[in-house]
């Protein structure tokens, strides 16, 4: 169904509601909004429901700063489970526990704000809004940490209405329409777009590639994006990659399909999980259109490097650096080229070992591998196939990484086996050249 077709059917019918109950009645300024989300909630039919919804969201759209804190709070505290449903469910399963006690412990369990949020979404653009409203909790959080209870409902309802099987995948190219690629512009997290000319040459070249998710009630919104550059080899710098001079290859003649780029647009969407759907759909999809590709990897930055490696120069702990290599890792985020040949080369072996400790050994107090987009790939079935030393000599990648950059290999027939390993033992696949770079542990 034409996606305009059924924003017009839905605007009609909530229309039609607002003149079914008196919308301007509703709509006026001085209605509580927590009189509207009870009205709501109340058991209207749906041409009213919707009207109704649409005035609880307009209402929240002109609230300010404080007032929104306000309603998260009345989110947390008005509209948490029913106690007295509660408490009858919980009494009904300890006189006769069963499955039918089971069901009415669990909906009497869910909190009122749950619906509320479910109503909401039947306004038209209402998807569009709740996920602005989840992006301005986050903020609230940070003063206000008691109200991770309302963002739990949230990202319990967004993991169902952005289901995979509700997303569709787009591939973006020069000519698709100027607000999406603005998007992209303003959207791009990890190499920054400089402008137009720059966008193009990330859209248009025969070896270039482009694709989003998107959802139905997002329209031209895109969830995230993957920019891929089609090569013969795997890349070793962003340099290759960017580079405006480069020589275009035939897309036919390609053998290695680069992710160099993944970028999440909504940060009210932040702990949904759409990027390992998205790689593996494009790895396949480009398989199909052009079969000569045999090797999947990435071009991936090492955000955390550079701060954990202040930490280790301060504190080696059992890594067993000497004075003069604490001295020269002190020194790395220093100027590549004022160093002469042996220096440079001292300095890369050194930086290799240490992000080779980093990536396979280093965990966080809970356990964890330390490097989120390490956590991101190996969690997504990838291998750790390599790590460049100078890979991104911007000011940013040498700032969070101290240049350092690293290839994930996607062997389609071992992403299983390697999101198992990861999964359920901890264990970073990594290649055998990375693991040669491992210092003998302390």
């Amino acid at each position: 169904m034409d996606m305009a077709f059924l924003g017009d059917l839905l605007t009609s019918v909530a229309d039609r509601g607002r003149a079914l109950i008196g919308f301007e009645r509703l709509a006026g300024r001085n209605r509580p909004i927590e009189r509207l989300c009870e009205d709501l909630l109340s058991g209207r039919g749906e041409a009213s429901g919707m009207a109704l919804a649409q005035a609880v969201l307009d209402a929240w759209e002109r609230l300010d700063r404080p007032s929104r804190r306000a309603f998260y709070a009345l989110l947390l505290e008005r509209f948490g489970p029913d106690q007295d449903r509660l408490e009858q469910a919980i009494e009904a399963y300890r006189e006769a526990p069963g499955a039918a006690a089971i069901a009415a412990l669990h909906l009497a369990s869910e909190p009122r704000r749950q619906e509320l949020l479910r109503r909401l979404n039947l306004a038209p653009g209402g998807t569009h809004v709740l996920v602005r409203m989840r992006e301005a909790l986050f903020e609230a959080m940070q003063d206000e940490p008691e109200l991770a209870a309302v963002d739990a409902d949230f990202r319990h309802l967004f993991g169902s209405w952005f289901n995979r099987g509700f997303l569709v995948l787009r591939r973006i190219d020069w000519r698709s329409p100027a607000n999406v690629l603005e998007k992209i512009i303003r959207y791009e997290a990890v190499h920054e777009i400089q402008g137009w000319d720059d966008l193009r040459r990330r859209l248009e070249p025969a070896d270039r590639r482009c694709f989003a998710f998107f959802h139905p009630q997002l329209i031209d919104e895109p969830l995230i994006f993957v920019e891929v550059a089609l090569t013969d080899t795997v890349p070793r710098s962003i340099g290759q990659l960017l580079d405006g001079e480069r020589e275009v290859l035939p897309a036919q003649d390609a053998r290695t399909a680069v992710f160099y780029s993944i970028s999440n647009c909504q940060e009210g969407l932040r702990g949904i999980s759409f990027g390992n759907f998205l790689i593996k759909q494009v790895a396949e999809d480009l398989k199909r259109e052009l079969p000569g590709l045999d090797v999947f990897v990435t071009l991936s930055p090492v955000p955390g490097f550079a701060r954990w490696l202040e930490g280790v120069v301060a504190e080696p702990g059992d890594m067993r650096l000497s004075n003069e290599e604490r001295a020269e890792l002190a020194r790395a985020a220093g100027e590549v080229k004022a160093l002469d040949e042996a220096a440079r080369a001292r300095r890369d072996r050194l930086l290799g070992e240490m992000a080779a400790q980093y990536l396979l050994r280093a965990r966080t107090a809970s356990g964890r591998v330390i490097d989120p987009v390490a956590r991101f790939h190996l969690g997504n079935g990838a291998r750790l196939e390599r790590i460049n030393v100078g890979g991104n000599l911007s000011a940013r990648g040498l700032r969070e990484s101290h240049g350092v950059m690293v290839n994930y290999r996607y062997e389609l027939a071992d992403i299983e086996t390697n999101h198992e390993a990861f999964a359920t033992r901890n264990t970073v696949v990594a290649s055998s050249g990375v693991r040669k770079m491992l210092r003998p542990a302390g």
